[in-house]
């Protein structure tokens, strides 16, 4: 079975695979709370699926703050 989307095109928005993890957890933790969404749709029927696919789409980033560095 190929999951959707694939680690490459995640990597391509995200460097890190330590920081697509803790970004996927944080934002499912947060759509199981707000039951919100920043894409209307999504194949997921699960919320990390669906910040990953929101990844994806470019609608879930991170970006540093240099000045916690």
């Amino acid at each position: 079975m190929m999951l959707e989307p694939s680690i490459d095109k995640l990597m391509q928005n995200i460097n890190s695979k330590y920081t697509l993890v803790t970004l996927s957890a944080r934002r499912a933790r947060q759509m199981q709370e707000t039951n919100k969404y920043l894409i209307e749709n999504y194949d997921s029927e699960k919320y990390v699926g669906i910040a990953l696919e929101e990844v994806n789409q470019g609608k879930l980033y991170y970006t540093v703050d240099e000045d916690a560095e």
